[in-house]
């Protein structure tokens, strides 16, 4: 796991945080992680900021949950409003569903007219795959070689990067990741479409067929791959050519994060699905399926479909406050020209770092690899990443190698905040680099 906490490190722990840790391997499930070599305790947040139980603020960016920031105050009303007046199930009618509903596909091309409720993106990436083998008959799945689509059976089985230890579900093929950076852009679409023909081929001579591609919009865990514009145009003609479906797993890009309402967008296409999760309620849990007639209408009509919590009142309330404020703050806009400005200070890292090789970035996701020119480089990765907490300021790393540095604020960000994260890379990377 890229930036997860290792006690055979060793590292020395402040006794408060010692405790935690120990109470926490007591008590939780042995499969849990831990994030950074020191992790970070926390009391409250309000923003883009974090307080940890040592008094320590830390900017957050890297949190894609809180889109509109943390505890926001709309949120909090919304639901305190919510709870005190109703919360059920979809067996019952309730007007805040459809009002919440039609106003989301809104932002939708015209198409793309329905929406499922459910709790997670886990559980939306699982319906989605159910209903695109029922519409198309077939089972096979194509996916990224380092993708994460999720936790549960079907979602992890499409989930490479969980690691070695966790297979890959049965009629499912990779393809490699996607490297825009050593990839000329003129040759990007085109060999990601021969590569998702290639796995095709795969499938069909297994006689599994392809029901459908499964691509995060903006390939988060391949290493944030975010231009070319239009590159992902090519596959997507091979897919309509095999009769399958196109599934855009927008849970990390989705919401106005890359500057445009949803990462497909940026690239000129339609899907047949769209997959919702993490930020549509701002920390509620709330996600959702969206798609066309033709491709929900067989299994809609032959298979019955619930979940009990998912699109209850309360959390559709949770997420016509997110749109609220997204709407009505502006962020979209917002992401574009924040985002404008975090590229080019990651851009002008590259210039004056010998180790920082390639910078990209749509509105507030971006990306800066670590490394030679040819060579990437994880162990620097996680030191940058560690030294950065130890500075107050909270990313990951990504990528197949883990040598990309991985940033994702929540949409607010001051232009202050977007210098601080530049400016903190640098003095990190400066310091690294003189002890080498």
């Amino acid at each position: 796991m890229a930036n997860g906490f290792d006690p055979a490190k060793g590292t020395r722990l402040e006794p408060r945080i010692a405790e935690l840790v120990a109470r926490r391997d007591r008590a939780l499930g042995p499969s849990y992680r831990l994030f950074y070599d020191e992790p970070v305790a926390l009391a409250s947040a309000s923003g883009l900021e974090l307080l940890g139980i040592d008094g320590r603020t830390y900017l957050d960016a890297y949190n894609n949950v809180p889109v509109i920031g943390h505890s926001h105050p709309a949120v909090t009303a919304a639901v305190s409003a919510q709870l005190q007046t109703l919360n059920t199930h979809t067996r019952y009618l309730t007007e805040s569903i459809l009002d919440y509903s039609e106003r989301l596909l809104g932002h939708f091309p015209a198409s793309l007219e329905r929406i499922t409720y459910t709790c997670t993106g886990s559980e939306a990436v699982d319906l989605a795959v159910r209903i695109a083998r029922h519409r198309t008959g077939r089972r096979g799945l194509i996916i990224s070689e380092h993708a994460y689509h999720g936790t549960t059976v079907t979602a992890a089985g499409m989930s490479p990067s969980l690691g070695p230890n966790n297979p890959l579900g049965p009629d499912v093929v990779t393809i490699p990741s996607i490297d825009t950076a050593t990839t000329p852009p003129d040759q990007v679409g085109a060999k990601l479409a021969e590569d998702v023909r290639a796995a095709a081929a795969l499938l069909e001579e297994s006689g599994a067929g392809v029901a459908a591609v499964v691509f995060d919009s903006i390939f988060s865990s391949d290493g944030v791959q975010t231009h070319p514009l239009g590159f992902l145009q090519p596959a997507e003609a091979v897919v309509r050519e095999l009769g399958a479906l196109w599934i855009a797993d927008e849970v990390q890009p989705g919401f106005g994060r890359t500057g445009t309402w949803w990462g497909f967008e940026r690239h000129g296409i339609v899907p047949d699905l769209v997959v919702l999760g993490k930020p549509m309620g701002n920390g509620m849990p709330i996600a959702a399926v969206v798609g066309t007639v033709d491709a929900q209408a067989s299994f809609g009509a032959e298979v019955r479909y619930f979940n009990t919590f998912a699109g209850n009142p309360v959390s559709i309330a949770a997420a016509t406050a997110v749109l609220d404020v997204i709407e009505g703050d502006e962020l979209v806009a917002h992401a574009a020209t924040m985002g404008t400005r975090l590229l080019d200070g990651l851009q002008e890292l590259v210039r004056s770092h010998e180790s920082a090789q390639h910078a990209r970035g749509a509105g507030l996701f971006a990306a800066l690899d670590l490394g030679t020119p040819t060579t990437p480089d994880p162990e620097l990765a996680a030191r940058v990443v560690n030294g950065m907490r130890q500075a107050g300021v909270l990313i990951s790393a990504s990528g197949p190698s883990a040598a990309s540095l991985k940033i994702r604020p929540p949409l607010p960000i001051s232009p202050a905040q977007c210098d601080q994260i530049v400016e903190t890379i640098d003095a990190v990377l400066t310091e690294l680099e003189g002890t080498r």
